[in-house]
């Protein structure tokens, strides 16, 4: 069993849609998803605002590798153009961590080839994927630099203005049944 954190973001035409196509993509995969927030783009271009959210999937057949297969092929669907680093997209969906899951335990997916990266190497600078994960694991840990690090720290070490350009919205993804939402 793997067990994935990705992070969802849209900026370009119908972006709710687009997220939604993810959890519609991954079906009763789909363990958790954070509510929706509005962002500000990150990286320093000047485009439009992003939605985004966090979602928590399970899939026995899905290593870190398939995981990613997975994402590319919901961006393929939402006619993703790899362009600009860090610039517009219709839909962006990044693996933050995998964990394997064993009879002994759960092992965290390391990951440094294959255009996989694993952790994700950002992740602990983008509060865009800091809260909204917080909000539906406030338990949850994030390896950085060799050693967990519990989010809720990550979030608190933030400028307030990373924080800030977190904003969540009314807006809601549901969820597939068995699911378990955070507002």
């Amino acid at each position: 069993m793997t067990r994935v954190v990705l992070s969802i973001g849209s900026n370009l035409g119908d972006r709710m849609a687009r997220l939604r196509s993810v959890l519609d993509g991954l079906g009763p995969a789909v363990r958790a998803v954070s509510g929706v927030y509005e962002t500000d783009p990150w990286g320093g271009l000047d485009q439009g605002q992003f939605l985004n959210a966090v979602l928590v999937a399970e899939d026995p057949a899905r290593d870190g590798q398939a995981w990613l297969r997975r994402a590319h092929e919901l961006e393929d669907a939402a006619h993703r153009v790899r362009g600009e680093r860090w610039g517009p997209r219709t839909l962006d969906v990044d693996l933050v961590t995998c964990h394997e899951t064993a009879p002994d335990g759960d092992t965290l997916v390391i990951s440094r080839d294959d255009g996989l990266t694993l952790p994700h190497p950002l992740a602990h600078l983008r509060a865009f994927v800091l809260v909204p994960w917080l909000a539906i694991e406030p338990d949850a840990e994030l390896m950085v630099a060799g050693r967990n690090r519990p989010v809720s720290a990550l979030v608190a070490e933030l400028d307030p203005a990373e924080r800030a350009a977190v904003r969540r919205t009314d807006l809601s993804l549901g969820a597939p049944p068995g699911a378990d939402t955070a507002r």
